[in-house]
């Protein structure tokens, strides 16, 4: 597989060793209703008028692969999914076929069924979607499906069910345009796509109204670059024909691109065979050059000019810390005498800010010095900031140059173990970190993780006290069994809510469980706590479909420290989100900008299980807002009275104060970050005025909910600041601008820390593991000067506040909320 300039290199079928995998997006249109004479003839639905609803009716949707007119493969099927006002799907189908194995010309046949009786299923419509173009090219991105009504797909070679209009609509012709800008054949312009993805919006919506047909909506798998089924012979015209008015012109990709181009090579021995080893200091104009490229984000691809340039000018480049990274991707290791010079050249460079030690220790980084290098730097960082970057680190140990069979020999691996030697409390954290990567990782990568935790209780057992921290992680890791053996047994039980907190506080009190009272015993989730027992009065079971379970530990000092444990769901998405909220907290107060953030704590214990913390006297805003009387206001005066205040509408200033800061430093945070599914219920608020977010499913853009807007800020929100008019949301807005400069200057850093969680498997990362990082950094708008990131952040915030789209939704959704219960 190659992996050469976007513009000369293309994949293979035959080299991708994938399943094929379609997501089915949405289905939008009108069904076509029957009419009354037809409804009265028919036995299953001659009754239907009289207890008609508006609930659009549950459909489902089966695709099967076809060839050569026949079917490969059996039918696969959504899964059941109950509908509000739009049939959104969101589901990922797994086709059993690789992409190596699929014929050229494969076609999906898909149908949509709606339910008819007890037994049978009736076809609302079908379509037939061919997987390559006319020039053998895979398709790939998001497609528009035509489904014919009223029948299913046929999947044949002359099918009658095409996907594609004979006459393209003006959507069809955007929709094509528009996965041109998903591949980045179409240059970003910031301010010009905002207008036209708005009329975009419009013109969707609009067709949805007229349009009398169906269409269904599908992605696709995207691809670095254009996969190929083959190269495709193509025959001389014999004929004059052959420049005649109906020609085509066909693009021929060089399938020899990929390899080393031996000119090149020869250049840049000569051009760096010419740089002797001595500090040659550039003119004017090279330095303004140089500093553009010290100023490149971490994902930027130099180019040879730019590495030579680089190369030059190592030697006057040491006075600069920033450009360590950039001379090093600038070396061509495979050269022995040019890696011995930039190895040496090491040691003469000024200390290296921790940032740039995270991208020494990413996979572009083999080379074992420089990696020895990195962990020199990060030796230099306390206890506290290695905390903040233990999760990366751990995960950094996949690409050390490390023996699988043998005794783990890794200078970040005996750095780590040292450290958490050193401090128990980082030992704790690195230790279930481990354990975690064990469960979850392949099969190298768990071994590997797995030896480690054994030479990390090794070298426990030489120091004094080594034997009883290993005797705590073995009692955190009974307790943990524990909450799983009972969790396990409330989610099988069909006995209600209240027999279910009954079953638990009962476990808890039976002496035998050993769970009321423990010997003193650091948790797991904050091993500054130590624990002597759960109450068991404090603790319950929430009603959600996983059947948590809230725990009220008691500690040793008497006060309390609520948890929740959670069975069934992978926290490390969670985790993650978590890890970088609390990373900016402490930014944004070392320039002195205290937001009042709520970084509330989030430890996955094992596969699909882990502790969180839980933050006392805090609401959702669904719920503050129909008890308060839709007025975030209310509530804030009920917890924080002060009739001297009228500027703050009667409330303490301080709670005002801590409301605005938490709203602008959120709303910042949770657009950098691309978290989707906002809604009130995941908004949540204390009763001192501190907003926070829970609940990160869905991140780096992606969201369940269709046009949703760039940060949740709702009206409700907006209104207890006084209105947009009002002094303090120009103080909230001035929050937003600060919080957003600040965490600007740091998304190196920011962004070094989402590139070592590619590999880690993490949902939202593992969809798009190659754009992961580039989906944050676009968030930053580095390319951008200062003022001109001001102004793009202003135009988003007023699009937030304004967007009329997303509050229908949270009207479905409360909607929907209200008739679960």
């Amino acid at each position: 597989m190659t992996t050469q300039d976007k513009d000369f290199t293309y994949f293979l079928t035959s080299e991708i060793d994938f399943t094929l995998r379609i997501k089915i997006l949405t289905l939008t249109g009108n069904l076509k209703e029957k009419s009354i004479v037809d409804i009265l003839n028919d036995p299953y639905s001659k009754y239907s008028f009289l207890n008609k609803t508006t609930e659009i009716p549950e459909l489902y949707i089966t695709c099967q692969l076809y060839s050569d007119n026949k079917p490969i493969l059996l039918p696969i099927q959504t899964a059941y999914t109950s509908f509000n006002s739009h049939w959104i799907w969101n589901q990922w189908l797994e086709i059993p076929i690789k992409y190596k194995n699929l014929p050229l010309n494969s076609q999906i046949k898909f149908t949509i069924w709606k339910p008819y009786s007890s037994y049978k299923s009736i076809p609302v419509g079908g379509s037939t979607f061919r997987l390559f173009s006319k020039n053998n090219v895979l398709k790939t991105g998001k497609h528009r499906l035509l489904v014919h009504p009223d029948t299913e797909g046929d999947g044949m070679d002359n099918s009658k069910t095409l996907s594609k209009s004979e006459i393209p609509t003006k959507m069809d012709k955007l929709n094509k345009l528009l996965r041109k800008y998903d591949r980045g054949d179409i240059p970003k312009n910031e301010w010009l796509d905002i207008l036209t993805f708005k009329k975009v919006d419009n013109l969707l919506l609009e067709e949805c109204k007229d349009s009398p047909n169906l269409y269904m909506n599908i992605d696709l798998p995207q691809f670095d670059f254009p996969v190929l089924y083959n190269e495709k012979k193509y025959t001389i015209p014999t004929s004059v024909s052959f420049v005649s008015k109906t020609h085509q012109i066909v693009k021929i990709v060089d399938s020899e691109s990929f390899r080393k181009n031996l000119v090149e090579e020869k250049h840049r021995k000569l051009v760096r065979g010419h740089c002797l080893n001595i500090d040659i200091k550039p003119n004017a104009n090279i330095r303004d050059e140089l500093q553009k490229i010290l100023k490149y984000p971490p994902t930027h691809i130099l180019s040879s000019e730019e590495k030579n340039l680089l190369w030059k000018f190592r030697n006057y480049l040491t006075r600069d810390k920033k450009a360590v990274t950039k001379f090093l991707k600038c070396v061509m290791w495979s050269d022995a005498n040019e890696a011995k010079q930039a190895v040496d050249l090491l040691v003469k460079w000024n200390d290296i800010d921790v940032e740039d030690a995270l991208e020494l220790l990413g996979k572009d980084f083999q080379n074992v010095n420089v990696r020895r290098y990195a962990v020199l730097q990060l030796k230099k960082a306390n206890d506290v900031d290695l905390q903040l970057y233990l999760l990366q680190l751990v995960q950094a140990l996949k690409f050390e140059n490390i023996e699988k069979e043998q005794e783990i020999e890794s200078t970040l691996a005996d750095f780590l173990i040292q450290r958490s030697i050193n401090n128990p409390i980082l030992g704790n954290s690195f230790y279930w970190y481990l354990v975690v990567g064990v469960e979850y990782e392949q099969k190298d990568y768990s071994k590997m993780y797995g030896k480690i935790i054994y030479q990390f209780l090794t070298a426990l057992s030489e120091i004094p006290e080594g034997q009883q921290r290993k005797e705590i992680f073995e009692r955190q890791g009974k307790l943990i069994d524990k909450l799983k053996y009972i969790s396990n047994e409330i989610r099988m039980s069909k006995e209600t809510r209240a027999k279910k907190i009954e079953m638990l506080r009962t476990y808890i009190s039976d002496p035998k469980n050993g769970l009321a009272d423990i010997n003193p015993l650091p948790l797991l989730i904050d091993s500054t706590i130590e624990v002597v027992g759960i109450i068991p009065e404090k603790s319950t079971v929430f009603s959600s479909s996983l059947m948590p379970l809230r725990l009220t530990f008691r500690c040793v000092d008497g006060s309390e420290y609520p948890v929740m444990f959670k069975n069934g769901d992978d926290l490390r998405q969670d985790q993650l989100v978590m890890q970088i909220i609390t990373l900016m907290d402490q930014l944004l107060k070392k320039e002195n900008l205290d937001l009042k953030l709520t970084p509330y704590k989030v430890l996955p214990t094992g596969f699909n299980h882990g502790l969180i913390q839980f933050v006392p006297n805090s609401y959702s805003l669904a719920t503050i807002i129909s008890d308060y009387n839709n007025s975030i206001q209310t509530f804030l005066k009920q917890f924080n009275p002060d009739d001297t205040s009228p500027g703050t509408y009667n409330i303490k200033a301080s709670a005002m104060d801590t409301y605005i800061k938490s709203c602008a430093g959120y709303c910042v945070i949770s657009y950098l970050l691309g978290v989707g599914d906002r809604h009130l219920d995941n908004l949540l608020m204390t009763t001192s005025g501190n907003i926070f977010h829970v609940d990160f499913g869905y991140i780096l853009g992606r969201d369940p909910k269709p046009f949703p807007p760039p940060m949740k800020l709702c009206k409700e929100m907006v209104e207890a600041m006084g209105g947009a008019s009002s002094p303090h949301y120009q103080y909230f807005r001035s929050f937003c601008f600060s919080t957003f400069s600040i965490l600007r200057k740091n998304s190196n850093l920011i962004l070094n820390l989402f590139g070592l969680m590619v590999d880690a498997n993490i949902r939202d990362i593992a969809i798009e593991p190659d754009k992961a990082v580039m989906k944050v950094q676009e968030r930053f708008q580095v390319n951008l000067p200062e003022e001109q990131a001001n102004q793009f952040f202003k135009n988003l915030i007023e699009e937030s506040v304004n967007a009329l789209f997303p509050q229908m939704i949270e009207k479905i959704h409360q909607w929907a909320q209200y008739w679960r219960k």
